[in-house]
């Protein structure tokens, strides 16, 4: 169980938890969040589980154009043409936690908890999760006006069965050269 967030964290999503860190532990997979509108709300969660906490591997909390842009290498052009709320913003914050750590599997979280400053609707959020050697993978979620910390809620649980569906997939297999061919009869 969830120590500090116990009263505050559903038991669905306290068990969500347990299950990507029991995974990654048995499967010796490092996980690494990049986080903009939760705050580090994540990362706080997958260090608050007795015992499987080594799983996390370090977060980053980015809530401004220039943190993506420095912690993450997200380049500017993509913050200045789609936005810091944003398919590739979130993709690109994925590659980048993975690209400054020492992790296997990141997700990324990027959105609006309330409405955005150009009318963007409260609740627009964009995830996008990477495992290495992988295919980064993108959702967007639109939880609407519920608030702050629902639409934070909200993105935990998103983002846990991101992770969960990183960890659980195969690895990659191995590129193989082709075998040598006999010119035998």
């Amino acid at each position: 169980m969830a120590e500090a967030l116990d009263p505050v964290i559903p038991p669905s999503l306290d068990n969500l938890t347990q299950f990507v860190l029991r995974e990654a532990c048995e499967r010796g997979l490092t996980l690494v969040t990049a986080e903009s509108c939760t705050g580090g709300l994540l990362a706080s969660l997958l260090t608050d589980i007795p015992g499987r906490s080594h799983a996390f591997e370090r977060g980053f909390v980015t809530y401004t154009d220039r943190a993506k842009r420095e912690l993450l290498a997200v380049p500017a052009e993509i913050l200045a043409t789609d936005g810091a709320v944003s398919a590739r913003s979130a993709c690109a914050m994925a590659e980048g936690a993975l690209e400054n750590s020492r992790g296997d599997v990141a997700v990324a979280i990027t959105g609006f908890t309330d409405a955005g400053p150009n009318g963007e609707p409260a609740g627009l959020v964009h995830f996008a999760s990477h495992r290495r050697g992988s295919e980064v993978r993108h959702q967007v979620r639109r939880f609407g006006d519920v608030g702050r910390g629902g639409v934070r809620l909200a993105c935990l649980r998103v983002a846990l069965e991101m992770l969960r569906d990183e960890i659980l997939v195969p690895p990659p297999a191995p590129l193989r050269s082709p075998r040598p061919r006999s010119d035998s009869a």
